[in-house]
This record gives C-alpha cells, structure tokens and sequence, in this order.
C-alpha cells in the first residue's frame, strides 16, 4: 500500500516534464552540435579566452569523459568539458564551454546565490540520502512525528533545487553576452546558442518541479498513512 497509492499520481506529471526536458536538451545540443561556429574556435579555447579576459586565468580547463558531462569544480577551481565540447567548434560547443565558463566567473566575482548553492550543497545531499528511510520507517511503525522528519529533510533538496535555478539562469546569460561582446559569436548565430542554453536550463527547471511535487507527495504521505504517535 505505501508503494501503491493515491499520491503517486503527483509522480506522472513529474516524469512527464522530465522526460519531455531531458528529450528537448538531447534534440536541440545534437542539431547544433552540428552546426560549425564562424570562429572556428572550439569550446576548450573560448573558456580559455573567457577566463583569462575576466580575471580568471587561473581556473583550469580539462577533457572529461562522457557526454554532457561538462561542469565547473568549485572545490578545484576546474572546468571540465566533454570531449564534443572541449574539442568541437560548433555552436552548441561554444555556447556550453561559455555557460560553464560563466560559472567559473560567478565563483571569481562572489556571485551570491553560486555561494549559497555550494555551501548548502553538502546539506541537500544530507537530506537526499536519508529522507525515504527515515519516512519509509517512520509510516511502516506509525511513527507520524518520526516520518515528518524525512518530510524536512527532503525540504532541503527542494530548496537546493530552486537555489539552482539562478545560478543556472544567471551563467547562461554570461555566457552569451561574453561570446556575443566578444566577438566569438556572428549576429545570426547569438539566437541558436541561446536556444542549445535554453533547452539545458529546462532540466534544471524540470529537477526543480520534480522536487516539489515529490516533497508535495511525502507531506500526503505523512498524513494519509502516518499511525498513531507512539513517541
């Protein structure tokens, strides 16, 4: 029965707009993965250029393994590209190591909300870990005051996820006036890097909802199938 219950209707629009996001960021990186920047510059080069140019000549910029695996380290200070990326000069290449990029300088200029993430990132995944067994324990005996804490816990990962959101938001609009200011980018290739950016802000967007309707779901939980207090 707690696996197989009323709330777990609040699940289906949840993978629905996932799905549907994960889709749209696949689709779109693919179709401009393909399409070559004038620049002939690859990503691996333009992060380069873009850090040293703001002040950050002393943030790394390596190859990872994998696909869209391109993120920024913090804790290193190290921009780590997929190798399409850091080796590609298309247009969804450009426009990836630049977001990534725009991260790196967030964390030089103490951008505020980048800050807030990475030290509460420690606390949502705390409460990633052990939100379900605590609630899962706590309904299972009837713990009700037991399994709210699971309630809170996973509280802390809806607020990371909408911490996310600006910082997201905020690194893709970086990346394409960087490129755009700085000449990386023709007139009519702003608007198709801005859309390869867009669709990859949608997942963070879905995460984010996702989150929600999961914390909306465990709060149901709680008061549909928590027992009596024996605390």
């Amino acid at each position: 029965m707690f696996f197989w219950d009323p709330t777990m209707i609040l699940l289906i629009p949840a993978l629905i707009i996932s799905l549907w996001a994960q889709a749209k960021v696949q689709s779109t990186f693919h179709k401009y993965l393909r399409v070559p920047a004038v620049s002939r510059l690859s990503g691996a080069a333009v992060a380069r250029n873009l850090l040293n140019g703001n002040g950050a000549g002393h943030v790394k910029v390596e190859m990872t393994s994998g696909h869209l695996s391109d993120h920024y380290d913090p804790r290193t200070r190290t921009i780590r590209l997929s190798p399409e990326v850091f080796q590609g000069s298309s247009l969804a290449a450009l426009g990836v190591a630049a977001h990534e990029a725009g991260h790196a300088l967030q964390h030089e200029h103490g951008y505020f909300p980048l800050e807030l993430r990475n030290n509460f990132a420690p606390v949502a995944q705390f409460g990633s870990n052990l939100a379900f067994p605590i609630l899962f324990i706590g309904l299972i005996l009837g713990y009700t005051n037991f399994a709210i804490w699971g309630v809170y816990l996973f509280a802390a990962v809806v607020l990371f996820q909408i911490i996310t959101l600006p910082v997201e938001f905020n690194a893709s609009q970086r990346a394409i006036a960087l490129l755009e200011s700085g000449g990386y980018l023709a007139k009519n290739e702003v608007q198709p890097t801005k859309r390869v950016l867009d669709a990859a802000a949608l997942t963070y967007v879905a995460a984010a909802i996702t989150a929600v309707l999961t914390l909306l779901r465990f709060m149901l939980l709680t008061r549909f199938f928590g027992g009596d207090d024996r605390n």
